[in-house]
């Protein structure tokens, strides 16, 4: 399997789940989450992708600080409705990492260990995503905008190019090298495209 480097250069995103623990899938729940499993996850790796890794990443470190944030135990709020946009591919990784889903998650195990309805859309927030832990209510918005790093210049004529099916196989790679490289490039500046209110 052949992907760009970068991908392993990614903080992980450690979690204690004891879900996992009860069923004897990983010892004491402990277990790490990274970009590479959430970019197979979502099939692509994309400025939304790494945006929505990036807001869990940061939000859970802020909702956590002393401690691995617990998977299933994360309430996960979008201003946007699911069918907006990217929501979907945004909740979906989210989804991933937190466990949080809105109605079609885990229903739970004698009345523990539910993750549906953790999830929600719609709400009153002016963030990306904002984050609430259930056992203490303590909560943090994250503000993700990728905009000041832009991509190539080149990329819009290759891209018009592949949608006309004109483009050469070198040139399909060339547009791909250069896609990954603006997703390096927000990977690598976190603090400038994130921004944590606690």
């Amino acid at each position: 399997m052949k992907y760009p480097e970068f991908f392993d250069s990614v903080e992980s995103i450690k979690v204690v789940d004891p879900l996992s623990n009860v069923l004897g899938a990983f010892e004491g729940g402990l277990y790490e989450i990274s970009f590479l499993e959430v970019v197979k996850a979502a099939g692509h790796s994309c400025p939304t992708v790494a945006g929505a890794y990036i807001t869990a990443l940061v939000g859970l470190k802020a909702l956590y600080p002393n401690s691995r944030a617990v998977r299933g135990e994360i309430k996960v709020e979008f201003s946007d409705s699911l069918e907006d946009g990217v929501a979907g591919v945004i909740s979906n990784v989210i989804s991933q990492i937190t466990g949080a889903t809105d109605k079609s998650g885990f229903k739970g195990l004698g009345g523990k260990f539910a993750r549906h309805s953790l999830m929600k859309f719609d709400a009153n927030i002016s963030s990306s995503v904002k984050f609430t832990r259930v056992d203490n209510g303590k909560s943090v918005e994250v503000y993700y905008d990728p905009s000041s790093i832009g991509g190539s210049p080149k990329m819009q004529q290759l891209m018009q190019k592949m949608m006309g099916g004109m483009a050469s196989s070198d040139e399909v790679k060339e547009f791909g090298a250069l896609w990954q490289d603006r997703v390096k490039r927000i990977l690598e500046n976190i603090p400038t495209v994130t921004k944590v209110i606690i």
